[in-house]
């Protein structure tokens, strides 16, 4: 039985502010449609992505990707007939429309649409509604609605394929969601629990009780590193991948990249896999002089094979000299190039020990390293 979920993610969300379409802004360190995305993408075997066609750079990004992209219209239904449409070709028997405002959609909710299907030909979940129910002018009460028998209605809406194309095909538009379609296509469509923390993110203030939710269920890592090299004979110094012009170098193993290397080993850190010398041995002599990118690198790659995503590096370098500040932007450019990170989530900063210490006394340099690590 073949799956599919379309994402319906060609509205402009006016009312969530932002000046942004809601659903490529940023919500708990990235954007409310890769969460959305990343929700089903184990879990069905297609994903459609209706996209506005000003979205240029959305169209751009997902061209490459295993996701199929379909342009939306000018109302909500006629953008679910794209994603239908879209998915003609692959076979699809059962299929899940969802809101890309909804970045907080459970598995569980997902997997029991899916199974629901083999018994229903439409099913949704739905919240049951609890509160008093009050009609109103805008300003005041002018009567009350009995809450018996309402649910608050939730997405993915599920379906057999043929079911809802059919029902699409002969509805003449304007519907509040696809329930609606179906039901006007003489379809019955069974309620299932719905869940209180998949929110649609409608208004500015839903942001934050939407990271909240996905802030629980996030892993999240700090990792602190610390590393000294002590100067020797060289006319140069590498920091944090940048080449300084010195009246002498930093002695190590490798390149003594030590601002590199402090980060390196805040990567393990949060990882709890360890230090540099676990995972490239001094006493192995095919790093000796090795580059340290090689070393950063490595760390980055276990990362994203344990399931994480830096979020942010903080690095300050603790030296007399070489002055430090005119080189943090390259330092800055070539730590992004080597991390797959963006600038703006790097920190390269130096400060000085006040001539107290091994620094202060111009015998070597020291890094410290913060870096947090983030698994969804």
């Amino acid at each position: 039985m073949k799956t599919a979920a379309i994402i319906v993610a060609a509205g402009r969300g006016q009312r969530a502010g932002g000046g942004t379409p809601k659903q490529w802004r940023v919500l708990a360190g990235r954007r409310v449609a890769d969460w959305t995305i990343e929700r089903f993408t184990d879990l069905v075997d297609h994903i459609v992505l209706v996209l506005s066609p000003d979205d240029e750079s959305a169209w751009h990004e997902f061209r490459d990707s295993d996701i199929i992209l379909a342009a939306g219209g000018d109302d909500r239904a006629n953008s679910v007939r794209s994603g239908l449409h879209a998915l003609s070709d692959k076979g699809v028997q059962r299929v899940l429309i969802h809101d890309v405002a909804r970045p907080c959609v459970s598995p569980d909710t997902i997997t029991n649409i899916l199974s629901s299907l083999k018994t229903y030909i439409a099913v949704a979940p739905g919240l049951a509604v609890t509160d008093a129910l009050w009609t109103g002018d805008g300003s005041v009460v002018t009567g009350v609605q009995d809450r018996t028998g309402l649910y608050a209605a939730q997405t993915p809406q599920g379906f057999h394929y043929d079911a809802i194309v059919s029902a699409h095909a002969s509805h003449s538009g304007g519907a509040a969601d696809d329930v609606e379609v179906a039901r006007a296509a003489g379809l019955e469509v069974a309620i299932l629990p719905g869940d209180l923390d998949n929110i649609k993110i409608t208004y500015p203030e839903d942001f934050a009780r939407a990271e909240q939710i996905l802030g629980a269920a996030m892993d999240v890592r700090l990792g602190n590193g610390f590393d000294v090299h002590r100067f020797g004979d060289g006319d140069h110094v590498v920091l944090c991948g940048v080449k300084l012009p010195h009246d002498r170098g930093l002695q190590g193993h490798s390149d003594a990249d030590v601002g590199m290397h402090a980060v390196t080993d805040a990567i393990y850190g949060a990882l709890a896999q360890g230090d540099i010398g676990r995972h490239f041995p001094p006493s192995d002599t095919q790093w000796k002089g090795a580059a340290s990118e090689i070393f950063l690198r490595h760390a980055v790659e276990l990362a994203g094979q344990m399931g994480f995503r830096l979020s942010n590096v903080d690095c300050t370098l603790v030296c007399e000299y070489p002055k430090i500040g005119p080189h943090a932007p390259e330092m800055q450019k070539e730590m992004s190039r080597i991390m797959d990170l963006e600038l703006d989530k790097i920190s390269i900063k130096a400060t000085t020990s006040e001539r107290l210490g091994f620094t202060g006394r111009g015998e070597g340099i020291a890094a410290l390293a913060t870096v947090c690590v983030v698994k969804p």
